[in-house]
Order: C-alpha cells, then sequence, then structure tokens
C-alpha cells in the first residue's frame, strides 16, 4: 500500500517555510473579500457544527480566510483540505461521452487519503461532530464521485451506514442567479442525495463573478491533483512567478480572516442563518466577536 504523497502547499497560517519567496512581490488586491467572507458565514451556518472539509483546489481561499478567522477560537481545528480531483477524463464513442473509470488501485489510495483524514467509514460511524463536504457546484459530479467512493467503501467494511448517513454533510457553492420555480438544481438531478436527510445535501450562492474567478481562474497556489496522479511521486513546491503572486493571496486572505471587520461581518452572516437559533453557532459567534483584531 502506497501512502498518501498530496501535492504541496505552504502553511500560510503558521508559516516557516516561505522565506524570502515574497519579496517584492506586491499581494492581488481581494477585490471578491466581501462576497467571499458573507458566503463563508453562511457556509459555517449551513454546515450544522460540522467539520469543513474543503474538496478539491477551488475553495482554497475559503479554507485560508477560515484560517485566520477562526485561528484564535474553538473552530481553529475544525477546517481541511481533501485536494482530490475527480476528473478523469474519458473518449467519445460515437455521440456519447465515456468518462474513465477510476482505478481500484487509485480508489485505494484515495480511500488512504481520506483515512488519514479521519473519514474511513469505521471513524466516521464513531465522530462526535458531523462532517461537510464543502466545493463549488456546478452539476456536482465531485460530490458523486466522493459519495459513491465512500458509500461503497462503508458497505465493504460493513460499518452502520444509518449512523454515518446521519453524519455527512455536502454543501455545495453555486453561482447565483435569479431564481423561480423551474430554476435547475444540481441536486435535483443527483440520484444519490436522495439516501441522505434532506438537511444534509445544501447550497450556498456566490456571486457569479467571484464564482468563476473561484473555479476557473484564479491561480491556485496548489498543482491540481486528478486521479492519474493519485499514485505518483508528486513535485515539489514551484516557486514561479505565478507561484509567489497565489501564495501572497494565501497569506493576505490569511490577514483579512484575522481582522476584526472580517470577523464581524462573518459573525453578521452566521447571525442570518436558522442556525443562529442553536448554542454551537451562537458560542462561535460570541468568540468570533470577542477575538482581537
Amino acid at each position: 500500500m502506497h501512502t498518501p504523497n498530496l501535492p504541496f502547499r505552504w502553511d500560510v497560517v503558521t508559516p516557516d517555510q516561505v522565506g524570502g519567496l515574497l519579496d517584492g512581490v506586491e499581494p492581488p488586491p481581494l477585490w471578491y473579500a466581501d462576497e467571499l467572507v458573507a458566503c463563508t458565514g453562511r457556509v459555517i451556518a449551513r454546515s450544522g457544527d460540522a467539520d469543513l472539509i474543503f474538496v478539491g483546489r477551488s475553495l482554497d481561499s475559503m479554507y485560508d480566510l477560515l484560517g485566520g478567522a477562526l485561528a484564535d477560537t474553538s473552530w481553529r481545528d475544525r477546517t481541511h483540505r481533501l485536494p482530490l480531483s475527480f476528473s478523469v477524463g474519458g473518449r467519445w464513442v460515437g455521440r456519447r461521452f465515456r468518462r474513465r473509470r477510476i482505478g481500484g488501485p487509485e480508489l485505494a489510495q484515495a480511500r488512504l487519503i481520506l483515512e488519514q483524514l479521519g473519514l474511513s467509514p469505521y471513524a466516521l460511524a464513531r465522530r462526535a461532530r458531523p462532517v461537510a463536504f464543502v466545493d463549488v457546484v456546478y452539476g456536482g459530479d465531485t460530490f458523486g464521485e466522493l459519495y459513491a467512493l465512500l458509500r461503497s467503501w462503508i458497505g465493504r467494511e460493513r460499518e452502520p451506514w444509518g449512523v454515518i448517513r446521519q453524519k455527512l454533510r455536502f454543501v455545495g457553492v453555486t453561482s447565483r442567479r435569479d431564481t423561480s420555480p423551474k430554476t435547475w438544481r444540481w441536486q435535483q438531478h443527483a440520484d444519490w442525495t436522495r439516501e441522505l436527510p434532506s438537511r444534509s445535501v445544501l447550497n450556498v450562492s456566490l456571486d457569479a463573478q467571484v464564482w468563476s474567478y473561484l473555479g476557473d481562474n484564479q491561480v491556485k497556489l496548489t498543482r491540481t491533483f486528478p486521479p492519474r496522479q493519485w499514485l505518483a511521486q508528486v513535485p515539489g513546491p514551484q516557486r514561479d512567478e505565478q507561484t509567489r503572486l497565489a501564495l501572497a493571496e494565501a497569506f493576505a486572505l490569511v490577514e483579512l480572516g484575522r481582522s476584526a471587520r472580517a470577523r464581524r461581518a462573518l459573525v453578521r452572516a452566521i447571525t442570518g442563518e436558522p442556525a443562529m437559533a442553536q448554542p454551537w453557532s451562537r458560542a462561535l459567534i460570541g468568540q468570533l466577536s470577542g477575538g482581537s483584531g
């Protein structure tokens, strides 16, 4: 069995590896900050007191923001990254596109990565808090692949699905658009979502321009990690100009999260959600409001 060899990412909350890498680099303007902070607060509120697992790379900025905002709270160890991409490619057969199937060794490696995050079937069945997987969502394919991986693993390990299903959340960050009874909603077209309680598959909308930037256009600090690379030797850190700019942006987001302004905005967003009535939410609001900054 291979051990996980995940893409390198600098620790931007307690950095000790950067050295002079950012010398002379101006952090890019966080033009999307207000939208991101408000969305982040709603993600926390709708997660239902869950530990937050950020899937892939699209919401690394939300993860970095929370790294700063939650650093002095009881939630400081409740955010994690699962940098797996489920983009597998495929080929056209006639008029149909057939996705390549993820192979057995690749799935075994993904299970090992999940296990090291405390997300094995055994651990899920016994954890005290729920776990919320968070990602930008258009059609929900990544969530579907991740769910299928977990569901088959749980069945194979014979852990109690009735217990685990109560502890899983999937929070999709969607592009904001005008809503109507005819609005297309990804979870209504995904069969697997019906196997979970309705409260377990939720959406949080984000300004369309910000959503597109984070999901499609932002230069990421971490390499993409599709299935074909899960078993490969991952290269070390990059130090090119694009990486330096991405690193500067990540540091700026951590500092934004530490600011009183951002924490107040997080509190406003959480307060506007039904979760405000829950003791866990009020406790977190008290900690965010009482921190320094």
